[in-house]
């Protein structure tokens, strides 16, 4: 089958790219590289059923031509991270939501089954404590750049759901709550691998607010499993799936856990968030899925724990040796293609 990736270069993206081309799937990817990158799919740009296209979602024809050629969508696409949102507004809101109208729009107009990959951050501030897909979203005021994000994302939600109401678009949304493994950034605020290099170049591990907040970790393996089985399903057409690790753990008490596989003698250090990121951030206390719908749908149900996901990102920053590279790729200003 012919799949088409958005986002392709990017940390889910390019762990996605490779269990299907695994499968002996077609992929076609693109990504704009302004958080992907060529190190990511390394491993895969000369298998001959894989093609790389450096260019923006929100080009049409590139676009076309590429929804056309594909038989199924996974759209993940988007800016990322914390400090990526807050640093580039305009990015955020423009990418995320201009982008996805394009695809979206190709997708209906050629019947394309396609999952949208959304975020727990349309949550917002809500105090519930476990969240399932039909809870209330908590959204905070639009003078705090940091719930931009979650509301560009919500209104792809919105937008997505439209075009299978109106136009009859085969798409599936999934909310994701924190993917974490190897290859993932801590250069846009992703905390795992931030503390993790923190711990190995032994440096201060820098846990932002009280440390006491939790969060919900789940392997980037069984997230992509999860949408590949959504995607070649047949249930869940017009819905919302949550996706992700059910076992919590604080912020803080991951920053230990990390010091301890490491070994590493690096001092474990509060920042408040107003130092960290601007006067005034709000931040969620805790974010635990609901994930009873993905079990009944497709049989989700994460095993892999904060242990193992921490010893796979500790060794793939040893075999990449992550932390001797001072560069990366920068986005080209062309459209290129790698076959």
């Amino acid at each position: 089958m012919s799949c088409l990736v958005t986002g392709g270069a990017g940390f889910i993206g390019s762990h996605l790219c490779e269990q299907l081309l695994s499968m002996k799937n077609r992929v076609y990817a693109i990504d704009n590289l302004s958080t992907g990158s060529y190190q990511n799919i390394s491993g895969i740009k000369s298998d001959p059923h894989f093609s790389f296209f450096v260019g923006d979602i929100s080009d049409h024809e590139l676009m076309e031509d590429l929804v056309k050629k594909s038989r199924v969508i996974y759209h993940l696409a988007a800016a990322v991270g914390v400090r990526h949102i807050i640093d580039n507004p305009v990015e955020t809101l423009e990418s995320n939501v201009f982008g996805s109208q394009v695809v979206f729009s190709l997708a209906a107009k050629y019947n394309r089954k396609i999952i949208l990959t959304s975020t727990s951050e349309v949550y917002g501030k809500s105090e519930k404590a476990v969240f399932s897909e039909e809870t209330d979203l908590v959204i905070g005021t639009s003078t705090k750049k940091r719930w931009g994000y979650a509301c560009s994302k919500l209104l792809d939600e919105f937008l997505a759901l439209a075009y299978h109401e109106q136009k009859g678009l085969p798409v599936i949304i999934v909310r994701l709550f924190n993917t974490v493994g190897p290859r993932q950034t801590g250069r846009y605020g992703m905390v795992v691998p931030t503390f993790v290099r923190q711990a190995l170049a032994e440096e201060p591990i820098t846990v932002f607010g009280s440390g006491m907040q939790s969060r919900c970790f789940c392997h980037v393996e069984e997230i992509v499993n999860a949408l590949i089985s959504l995607i070649n399903g047949n249930k869940g057409i017009g819905e919302i799936i949550n996706l992700g690790n059910t076992h919590p753990i604080s912020i803080f008490k991951l920053a230990q856990t990390i010091k301890e596989i490491t070994g590493s003698n690096s001092e474990i250090i509060t920042v408040p968030y107003d130092q960290a990121y601007a006067y005034g951030f709000e931040d969620m206390e805790h974010r635990i899925p609901d994930i009873r719908k993905a079990r009944k749908l497709i049989g989700f149900s994460p095993h892999k724990s904060i242990i193992d996901i921490i010893h796979d990102v500790v060794s793939f920053y040893d075999q990449q040796n992550i932390l001797s590279q001072t560069k990366t790729a920068q986005p080209s200003t062309q459209i290129r293609k790698i076959v």
